[in-house]
């Protein structure tokens, strides 16, 4: 890549975010609502730029965070979901044995010889998320999301810090391959456990809190445009409360989206406590956790709201 097109690229980028004012009101317009703290963590993230870890309960919109900002920088996301075992073949790349296979049976069939070096080569590359964003053409940087972090190992997390500190990675058959437009890198985490300190210092940081009821009465509204604002504010409401007691999983701004999805499917305008029994299962799901809002009651979960 030369210089004057990643100068180019660079100004792109700037000509999209030229500052967090702008980056606010373009994910506004992707219909995810960030506050001031976000969109200037995302803007650095962005224009420094730096991977940035994104931290927060689950359902407070890590994730989406990530999928408004390829949208509105009109550029690829690759996402990552990271899990109990995970390695670096299903993070990066695999070899491709049954084409390798085929190739050597080509090359007996024809009578030409077949190397090592023959057998790794690009051609016989499986692509995964990671090298994926390295290698994309651009012209502007592509997302990269390594989703729930928290949940790989300490194994994965060391693999990762050479791509977090130089957008490279080395593939011993092939060498190192760098990124010509390094990714723009998002690591969320939902906090199972703490994530090593050699992680955390190449990334900015942002702690995403679970908004208030009006807050996600708007988020509702915008996904779910058939709903009325009552509607919206009242489930907002009710899930608020339900957030108090001690649930082993706490609905999240999804579930209060899919809430309101079914209410509105079903043609309920007011929440009351016999609507809310019959559609539990949009907002509890587990099984200890219907228990436990059971002997509540829906009253006490819906007394209130109305206001």
């Amino acid at each position: 890549m030369t210089t004057a097109a990643r100068a180019g690229a660079e100004e792109d980028v700037r000509r999209r975010v030229p500052d967090v004012g702008s980056l606010m009101a373009a994910l506004d317009g992707t219909n995810y609502l960030a506050d001031v703290g976000l969109a200037t963590a995302l803007f650095l993230a962005v224009r420094l730029p730096q991977p940035i870890l994104l931290e927060g309960e689950a359902g407070v919109g890590k994730t989406e965070a990530a999928k408004a900002l390829a949208e509105l920088l009109d550029t690829p996301l690759y996402r990552l979901q990271c899990y109990e075992g995970i390695d670096a073949g299903e993070a990066l790349y695999e070899w491709n044995h049954q084409r390798q296979l085929l190739g050597i049976r080509l090359a007996e069939v024809r009578d030409t010889g077949v190397t090592e070096t023959d057998l790794f080569a690009p051609q016989y590359l499986l692509r995964r998320p990671l090298l994926q964003a390295l290698e994309h053409p651009g012209p502007r940087p592509a997302v990269l999301l390594l989703d729930e972090i928290d949940r790989a190992d300490a194994e994965f997390e060391a693999f990762t810090f050479e791509l977090l500190a130089e957008s490279a990675v080395t593939i011993p058959e092939l060498g190192t391959i760098r990124a010509t437009h390094p990714p723009i890198v998002i690591l969320t985490s939902n906090r199972t456990r703490d994530l090593h300190d050699a992680l955390t210092r190449r990334c900015l940081y942002h702690w995403i809190d679970y908004p208030g009821p009006a807050r996600i009465a708007e988020i509702v509204r915008r996904r779910v445009p058939a709903s009325s604002g009552p509607l919206a504010l009242q489930a907002a409401a009710v899930i608020t409360r339900l957030r108090t007691l001690d649930l082993a999983k706490p609905p999240g701004i999804s579930e209060a989206i899919d809430w309101v999805s079914a209410l509105s499917v079903l043609g309920v305008e007011r929440i009351d406590p016999g609507i809310t029994e019959q559609t539990w299962g949009s907002i509890v799901k587990n099984r200890d956790d219907l228990q436990l809002v059971g002997s509540r009651g829906a009253a006490w979960l819906v007394d209130g709201t109305d206001g």
